[in-house]
């Protein structure tokens, strides 16, 4: 019976180790899932390492980060429904004594409810780990399926790995090709059916949808000034300075500013769906792919080098 396992622990900010935590008690409707990958975010992951996230309850040093896992379930309780040999994708967990989990994901062995983990086709692999991403650009356009009809993102602010994920969802429900911005001519490339430029190529004040996965609060009075009457502003990234706004342009575009950054176990059913269906590719957006032994250089690419759109920790090397 396995007692403890190998995670990634923030001591404190900017500060790391690999270590044995104690896991914990198993009970019958778990299973334990043996970690094959593991994703970096460079969203609430980065504001963790660099200790600029914003307070909320339950965080605190040390903690295991990561949301973004996939293993093999190698034991399951008397109560799961999830069977043996199950591939299954985790977001985080609280399997580890003596930390916060926060949020929990960055480990070798997980336990974890058996009704938290989402089965996933064995071929998937390491692609697996993006679905927390595609699920929160899911939640975003569909508000978790409740919208219709759809309000297509006219506007993508930024081509990182979830500004792509956003663009290619878009085109997955059969919406209009959205816009995207990207600033840095070295993350232009990689689209399909969709432009991306740079902002000041763009001259339209029109959009009825701007959606920003940028996380830069500074922009969002330029994009305010982008919409069409009754547009919105959708935040989709994660922001860790508090955001305000010149009210006399919002007011003469009647503008709805929304907040759209979470998930729910439907929004990752709905997009995992997707990704089987091929209506959704998660090709070529994993680009840099490291083992836990050189994790403190693998959260440093992953937040340093433009070049890097996802970081994933390899657990099987």
């Amino acid at each position: 019976m396995t007692t403890h396992a190998h995670a990634i622990v923030f001591d404190a900010p900017q500060t790391l180790a690999v270590r044995s935590l104690e896991l914990k008690a198993f009970e019958d409707a778990d299973v334990e899932v043996a970690v094959q990958h593991s994703g970096i975010s460079t969203g609430t992951e980065r504001l963790l390492w660099d200790g600029t996230m914003p307070p909320f309850p339950g965080l605190g040093y040390p903690l295991v980060p990561g949301y973004e896992t996939v293993g093999q379930v190698v034991r399951a309780g008397p109560a799961a429904t999830v069977a043996v040999g199950s591939h299954v994708f985790i977001p985080g967990s609280y399997s580890f004594q003596g930390v916060r989990n926060i949020f929990g994901g960055a480990g070798a062995r997980l336990i974890v409810p058996h009704d938290r983990v989402v089965p996933v086709a064995a071929d998937l692999g390491p692609k697996a780990v993006l679905l927390a991403l595609a699920a929160t650009c899911y939640h975003a356009i569909a508000i978790g399926g409740q919208r219709q009809p759809l309000i297509a993102p006219g506007l993508i602010v930024g081509h990182g790995v979830m500004g792509r994920l956003l663009a290619r969802i878009t085109l997955a429900l059969g919406l209009p090709a959205p816009t995207v911005w990207e600033t840095q001519p070295a993350r232009r490339g990689g689209a399909t059916g969709y432009a991306v430029i740079p902002p000041e190529d763009d001259a339209r004040k029109d959009y009825a949808a701007v959606y920003d996965v940028s996380g830069d609060a500074s922009l969002l009075n330029g994009l305010i000034g982008r919409l069409a009457p009754g547009g919105e502003v959708v935040l989709a990234g994660f922001y860790k300075t508090d955001l305000g706004f010149a009210f006399a342009p919002a007011f003469m575009r009647e503008a709805s500013i929304r907040i759209a950054a979470q998930w729910k176990k439907h929004d990752l059913l709905a997009v995992t769906a997707l990704v089987e269906s091929g209506a959704l590719s998660l090709d070529g957006l994993i680009t840099h792919t490291l083992n836990p032994g050189r994790a403190r250089e693998a959260y440093e690419v992953a937040f340093g080098d433009p070049q890097c759109l996802k970081m994933m920790l390899d657990w099987t090397a």
